[in-house]
């Protein structure tokens, strides 16, 4: 039963990190299969409806991950100016680093995959909400009301996933500085 799992967590693990690095397009699923050094049957075997599942499976992988490093980086503080501009860091950190997006968004991929499947769509806008709802979260655990919070959420995870597209396109990621900087002003109003 683990041969099972690790080879359809290699194969899903991969998948994920394929789609955010290169897009769903550019990649294919003889290259997934390669790097995660698995036979083509495990892939149709635990994906019977081929690249599309899989596709939705890396996204809700990918989701879970960049949730848990927007909680993680939210937990670092109290005041969620300062929360928010530490996740902000680490994001800026990352793009410098590896110049790389996994599980730091899912923009790309839903620029990408949005006309080509519903499921796919969904998929993104699930991992889209998951970060809005983290947010929310943050900012009533900080005294915002409840609809407030939800508004701001969106307009936060708005900026930031804007300014992650923007960075990398420029490859420069003053978009990000600035977002980070306006943080402040859009929570004190």
């Amino acid at each position: 039963m683990t041969n099972k799992i690790n080879s359809r967590e290699k194969i899903l693990t991969t998948a994920s990190k394929l789609f955010q690095l290169k897009g769903y397009n550019a990649t294919g699923l003889n290259e997934i299969l390669k790097e995660s050094d698995s036979p083509k049957g495990s892939l149709y075997y635990y994906f019977p409806n081929g690249k599309e599942e899989l596709a939705v499976e890396a996204i809700k992988l990918a989701s879970e991950a960049i949730e848990k490093g927007i909680r993680n980086a939210l937990g670092k503080y109290s005041d969620p100016v300062k929360a928010i501009q530490y996740n902000i860091t680490n994001i800026i950190k990352e793009l410098n680093s590896e110049g790389k997006l996994q599980d730091i968004s899912i923009s790309l991929l839903s620029l990408e995959t949005y006309l080509l499947s519903e499921q796919l769509r969904e998929a993104c806008k699930k991992a889209i909400v998951v970060m809005e709802n983290v947010y929310a979260e943050k900012l009533i655990k900080s005294g915002f009301n409840k609809e407030k919070a939800e508004e701001l959420s969106i307009v936060i995870t708005l900026m930031i996933e804007g300014a992650i597209t923007v960075s990398v396109t420029k490859r420069d990621v003053s978009a990000l500085l600035v977002v980070s900087k306006q943080i402040e002003v859009l929570l004190s109003n």
